[in-house]
């Protein structure tokens, strides 16, 4: 049971929290009602995610065998045979589609956006992974479907902007994690996956640099956007686009500094900096909008 619960890596599930983001920035964290909307919408997706994550480890199974890390996964180890990793991938997906019908409401569009994205990860996992740039790009976008079910669940309009700050920070990210690969294979002399071999540090170090500067700007453009204003009656959120500057400094830190921005999740987790920085963000956001 232990080594089930591994491969379907329920640590990876707070990724999906990203589904509550039309919830926070449309400032209904007060309403009972999108908040079940919100979490029942990313159980599902945890789900479709853990269904994945087995897929993606029986395709990988051969290269993990030989990461210094990914060897102790469950089907990498042998602890889990590939057939059982099938089943663990349809019972997860089973769970997500039924999930998804506990919503109260437009349930068949919210199931619709995340059946999309079982579909395009399985494209990714058999092949889109390989294609440099595509992979972080596919990454990127499904993040893009998690705040867009979140908000066909909630019945909240979505800002152009929040969109596209989305896409573009968690662009940001899949860079800073190829770089990850990239120093990996730099020290070794093996590449961690077929298509780290079309990146180099000079070309990710510059992707990086260029998707958390607009990141900043779409993040700002956001704040001072007369939807924003009109719609939360104040001018004071471009204040916290400070804390917005500071996060992505302290990641890009972590990157090329510490040389750790592997796993986006252990980082949140673990790093006492950043977690401060979000929870600045979080309470300095909902004081403008609910308090000034």
């Amino acid at each position: 049971m232990k080594n089930l619960i591994r491969l379907i890596r329920p640590k990876q599930w707070i990724k999906n929290l990203v589904v509550l983001l039309p919830i926070f920035f449309g400032g209904a964290l007060l309403s009972p009602e999108a908040l079940w909307e919100g979490f029942v919408t990313a159980l599902s997706f945890s789900f479709a995610a853990s269904s994945i994550y087995c897929l993606n480890d029986i395709v990988d199974v051969e290269d993990d065998r030989h990461h210094p890390l990914k060897c102790h996964r469950p089907l990498a180890s042998g602890d889990i045979s590939v057939s059982q990793g099938y089943v663990l991938m349809l019972l997860m997906f089973v769970l997500s589609m039924a999930s998804a019908f506990l919503l109260h409401e437009q349930q068949a569009q919210t199931a619709g956006v995340i059946l999309f994205y079982w579909l395009l990860n399985i494209a990714y996992c058999l092949k889109l992974k390989q294609y440099a740039i595509i992979d972080v790009c596919v990454v990127a976008f499904g993040f893009v479907l998690r705040i867009l079910a979140g908000g066909f669940a909630t019945s909240i309009h979505l800002s152009k902007w929040i969109v596209l700050m989305t896409f573009l920070l968690m662009l940001f990210l899949s860079f800073a994690k190829r770089r990850d690969d990239v120093v990996r294979m730099n020290e070794t002399g093996r590449a961690p996956r077929q298509n780290t071999i079309r990146y180099n540090l000079t070309f990710i170090n510059q992707a990086i640099t260029i998707t958390a500067s607009v990141t900043l700007v779409c993040y700002i453009m956001y704040t001072v956007s007369p939807e924003t204003i009109q719609n939360f009656h104040t001018d004071y959120l471009y204040l916290t686009s400070v804390f917005v500057l500071v996060g992505l400094l302290r990641y890009i830190q972590i990157a090329v500094v510490d040389k750790k921005s592997g796993d986006p999740t252990k980082v949140i987790l673990r790093d006492r900096f950043t977690q401060f920085v979000v929870l600045a963000f979080g309470l300095s956001f909902l004081f403008i909008i609910y308090v000034l």
